[in-house]
């Protein structure tokens, strides 16, 4: 009787989700990694270039700047990562805010109550976005600039006809507007600095987005939207309902950044907040996110408003003529479009 030599096992292939991944891979990977590079380039250029550029108040002002373009470029981001726009944001902020203090004053109501009221009218403009983008399945570029157009009519239209004039009355005197005031306009001290409590926000509304997209179950969704819509739906994502949440998120944020607009001034003027949409895709693109969708996150957000701020302010501390911003705006937007786009391939290429 002769022995069977034993059948070689058989080779076993380690998968690739449970391969250690090099630190350089994994820097490669991040979408803000052009966006932090020219953060610190924009950051040493004007450390050299403008004197009081690293005083502490400088700073502070900057990380203001930052904050007011950052709390939208957030929310503006995911919704860049699930493959759409809104060109509504920057009216919809003027709206938030003209809502709360035309019904406070109209109805002699604690100012409070106008602020929840135009909660709910501005979570219902993001819904009505949503909503009509995906029952019309028309594409979003559409969609908000109609919602752009009529919010700046009605903006405009309302003030007058309430007011009288292109602007609100003031709600200064009435109860609750100095604890609104606190909530989103008020100043803290630190180290003898002033810091505008925007900035707080503007960081939490980082983390959270961050949180949402890297540990959730709709981050996940989020990406698979903006990077194959149809895919997605097939394997059971809920793509109608991503989407319809996401302008809601930017709604939620415009918001917020009304609220401030509102309670730092007192007044609205009515014509505010055309042209401010750009600056947010501005933002988010310059941060890492793609046109296209799918790819970006919400730190790259922030560091491409940090990038305005620094930008806005810099020009400003240097002593230069202010006309020259959008120029070097336009020129950062396509640095960093081009810097993203060699960073992604060098990344694919290490895969």
């Amino acid at each position: 009787m002769t022995a069977t030599a034993p059948a070689p096992a058989p080779e076993t292939r380690a998968d690739e989700r449970l391969m250690k991944t090099s630190p350089l891979r994994r820097l490669l990977g991040r979408p803000e990694l052009g966006s932090v590079v020219g953060a610190i380039a924009v950051f040493l250029f004007f450390a050299v270039v403008a004197d009081s550029f690293l005083q502490a108040s400088s700073l502070s002002t900057v990380l203001y700047a930052a904050s007011t373009i950052g709390i939208m470029a957030v929310p503006v981001a995911l919704l860049m990562i699930g493959g759409e726009f809104d060109l509504s944001a920057g009216v919809m902020v003027t709206s938030s805010a003209l809502v709360s203090s035309m019904f406070s004053y109209q109805m002699t109501a604690n100012v409070w109550v106008g602020v929840l009221v135009s909660l709910v009218v501005t979570l219902a403009i993001g819904a009505f976005n949503g909503f009509m983008l995906t029952r019309t399945k028309l594409p979003s570029f559409i969609i908000t600039l109609g919602t752009f157009l009529m919010l700046t009519g009605m903006n405009l239209g309302f003030t007058k006809f309430i007011s009288g004039t292109v602007s609100t009355k003031s709600i200064s005197d009435m109860e609750g507007f100095d604890s609104a005031k606190d909530v989103f306009a008020s100043v803290l001290t630190v180290g003898g600095v002033d810091f505008k409590i925007t900035i707080l926000w503007w960081f939490a509304l980082v983390a959270v987005a961050s949180w949402i997209l890297l540990r959730t179950r709709v981050g996940n969704w989020i990406f698979a939207v903006g990077g194959a819509k149809d895919a997605a739906r097939a394997v059971g994502v809920p793509v109608d309902r991503t989407k319809i949440g996401l302008y809601m998120g930017v709604a939620f944020a415009a918001w917020i950044s009304g609220q401030h607009l509102l309670f730092s001034f007192d007044v609205v003027q009515s014509g505010e907040g055309v042209g401010k949409e750009l600056i947010y895709i501005i933002a988010a693109v310059i941060g890492g996110c793609l046109i296209t969708g799918g790819y970006g996150s919400a730190v790259g957000s922030a560091v491409g408003a940090f990038i305005f701020g620094m930008t806005d302010k810099g020009i400003v501390f240097a002593e230069w003529n202010p006309d020259w911003f959008k120029f070097f705006l336009g020129a950062m937007l396509l640095l960093a479009t081009l810097l993203n786009a060699w960073v992604r391939k060098r990344a694919e290429a290490t895969k």
